[in-house]
């Protein structure tokens, strides 16, 4: 008899996201791709998952994506929230904190912390209650680990984010949930052959790399499992 084979769920499949479910396909994942807009459901078709409408922030939305692919593949071995739930108003990272208001903090602290608490929450209930192992990846940038000038509302909804996935992942190892934080410190060239206006693309961290490392984590045993990978460009600063 055939092993049937391994199922993922990603969130998010814009970029990074489509490179990851890519790389799953290719590797023989069975994968549900959640985005917002059609556009993006369509390259998650043509990945060659299946595709659902759906938003990370709505814990309804991510069960009724985890209990579609359990349905179909028999449970979820992996999820991956590879969305960015951020931004969209004011200067990028939120601007000087002296200028900075409310509606700018909401933006992009707030949202990204609530956004990774809604996935783990979410999904950490699902997975245990499926009882069997799973992986829980959840991806965010540089500012998880530092502060920068201009960016300090989106560190502070970074930092959260941390701070909510190490917890997850402390209480989730007995039940041998296996949750792990990715930390792309650099910018992420486009999927598409396209540049960054300015920047070396060679600083630029590739998004099929980045799935290869969704991947490492996604493989790993029970004894050697990793809470926390940080990737960076050799081209790109690193800061231990």
């Amino acid at each position: 008899m055939s092993q049937q084979p391994r199922s993922a769920v990603v969130f998010g499949a814009r970029n990074l996201g489509r490179a990851i479910i890519e790389t799953l396909v290719a590797q023989s994942w069975s994968v549900v791709g959640i985005a917002r807009s059609q556009q993006t459901l369509d390259t998650i078709t043509a990945s060659g998952a299946v595709a659902m409408s759906g938003d990370i922030t709505d814990p309804a939305s991510v069960t009724d994506a985890l209990r579609s692919a359990a349905d179909a593949h028999g449970g979820v071995d992996l999820v991956v929230n590879a969305a960015s739930p951020y931004g969209g108003r004011g200067p990028f990272g939120g601007g000087p904190i002296a200028e900075a208001d409310a509606e700018a903090f909401d933006a992009w602290a707030t949202a990204p912390a609530r956004a990774a608490f809604t996935f783990l929450s979410t999904a950490g209930a699902f997975v245990v209650n499926q009882g069997r192992p799973a992986t829980l990846i959840q991806i965010t940038g540089g500012s998880s680990r530092r502060a920068m000038p201009g960016r300090g509302l989106w560190a502070a909804g970074s930092f959260g984010v941390r701070a909510i996935t190490q917890a997850a992942a402390l209480e989730l190892r007995p039940q041998g949930i296996h949750v792990a934080l990715l930390i792309v410190d650099a910018g992420i060239q486009p999927i598409d052959p396209t540049t960054r206006q300015g920047v070396d693309p060679e600083a630029l961290a590739d998004p099929h790399q980045i799935a290869d490392a969704v991947l490492f984590l996604a493989e790993q045993g029970a004894r050697a499992a990793t809470h926390e990978l940080q990737v960076t460009p050799l081209k790109e600063t690193w800061v231990p």
